[in-house]
């Protein structure tokens, strides 16, 4: 576990680290695949005839414990995750867009699109159960009861996708147009792994710098496919195996609606979409998912119970799987099957303003349809967002500041140069305060005619 921790602060040093990713940019009224992707109905505004994507990265950091400045001073890391009786959450969302393509023909718009998927997740992590089993180093006699009525999640998942979207105006006068848009994603499941840990009631004994959980019931899910079977703490493996066999799909689908204002300009360009309607399964000779019922009786002198300094060192959920087989606290064997996950559905509005010419200024929320605590959901958060922007056919400037689920307040900075661009929606907050979130994101796409 001590690894995990490790990998977690490795990630939030690494990237300049929210949740919505190519904040900014994607609701630019230089409209191109990445705004199709935010909403497939915004194909049919594609500002250029043809668009090609040669690449787009955006990787994303959120947390509720550790800030930037806690980085750069003395301060223990695992002791400041661990810190106080607010659950631990974590999320690292990396995505990759891959070469693609949208064109717009008459009324019509359509796209093609690949793009590959990272995830991991801390999702309510108990601090005294965080602190028992990393920082179990202490010579004081302490006794903890624990009760959590939640599902607390260690979660990680790769997958890869190739998408179909087509979109058509379906009214338009000179002051109105109306569109409306489906994308259809073939969804390659890659690696995947999940512990969870729901209706945990438990004792935690320490002494001597030994911690010992006893009295303890809980409900645990152990499942772990491709790559994230073997390790879960080494980052590389979430990158081998992100596209593996065709076995999903889902479904995005969008509504847009302009005000116009003359010459292929707007006062208002607005739209909702629901994206990611859908599921994957996988499907690997390493596949394991087994529900278990987690039964540790109370200590007594000859047995104090489960011994947490055991997960110290461990790398994968087989080795979590074995060690409570083996001490007898899981009585049934692992299940070798196969198993669904579901994609992180999202429902978001976005309304961009035309304040005065050549500045605008966009309204963006965000809401997860389904809960981080279901064992087979694929994470995803809240977010609203204000971006003002200065906007010129060439070139972009523009500030996102938002609210995330996770981490608060943030706020960044992102510019557009011809088909380049770059930007992070939490430098400036990073900068000038305690932000717990970082992101930061670039590319490059090739628009003509």
């Amino acid at each position: 576990m001590k690894k995990l921790l490790i990998i977690v602060c490795t990630i939030y040093i690494s990237t300049s680290s929210a949740q919505d990713h190519f904040a900014g940019i994607n609701t630019s009224n230089r409209v191109g695949i990445l705004n199709a992707n935010n909403n497939p109905a915004e194909l049919s505004n594609l500002s250029k005839k043809i668009e090609i994507n040669i690449y787009g990265l955006s990787f994303n950091v959120a947390n509720n414990k550790i800030g930037f400045s806690d980085l750069s001073s003395s301060t223990n890391l695992e002791d400041k995750l661990f810190e106080g009786t607010e659950p631990v959450n974590f999320r690292f969302d990396g995505v990759i867009i891959g070469p693609s393509v949208a064109l717009r023909w008459k009324k019509w718009g359509f796209g093609f699109t690949t793009k590959a998927n990272a995830k991991f997740d801390l999702v309510d992590i108990d601090t005294n159960l965080g602190n028992a089993i990393l920082n179990s180093n202490t010579s004081l006699i302490s006794s903890t009861s624990i009760n959590n009525d939640y599902n607390q999640r260690m979660n990680g998942t790769s997958w890869g996708e190739v998408g179909l979207s087509a979109a058509r105006t379906v009214f338009e006068n000179d002051k109105h147009r109306f569109n409306v848009g489906m994308a259809l994603k073939f969804l390659f499941p890659g690696s995947y792994s999940n512990f969870g840990l729901d209706k945990f009631h438990g004792t935690i004994n320490t002494a001597g710098g030994q911690s010992y959980l006893s009295n303890t019931t809980a409900i645990v899910n152990i499942a772990y496919s491709g790559n994230l079977a073997d390790s879960f703490t080494n980052f590389n493996d979430y990158a081998k195996s992100v596209f593996g066999n065709l076995n999903g799909t889902a479904i995005d689908v969008g509504f847009n609606y302009q005000w116009k204002d003359g010459n292929k300009k707007y006062k208002i360009n607005s739209g909702i979409a629901i994206r990611n309607i859908g599921s994957m399964s996988f499907k690997d000779s390493n596949n394991s998912s087994t529900t278990y019922q987690l039964n540790i009786p109370a200590a007594t002198l000859a047995n104090p119970g489960l011994d947490l300094d055991q997960f110290q060192n461990i790398e994968n959920l087989q080795d979590v799987e074995s060690i409570l087989v083996n001490d007898g606290y899981l009585n049934i064997t692992p299940n070798k099957k196969d198993f669904n996950a579901k994609l992180p559905t999202v429902f978001s509005f976005y309304a961009d303003v035309k304040i005065i010419s050549k500045f605008y200024v966009t309204l963006y929320s965000q809401q997860k349809l389904n809960s981080d605590n279901n064992n087979s959901q694929i994470t995803s958060q809240n977010v609203v967002s204000l971006t003002p922007r200065f906007s010129l056919s060439f070139f972009e400037a523009y500030s996102t500041w938002s609210n995330n689920e996770v981490s608060g307040l943030n706020g960044g900075i992102g510019f557009r140069l011809y088909g380049f661009y770059i930007g992070s929606s939490s430098v400036i907050t990073a900068l000038m305060n305690d932000s717990k979130q970082g992101d930061f994101y670039m590319g490059f796409r090739w628009a003509f005619l």
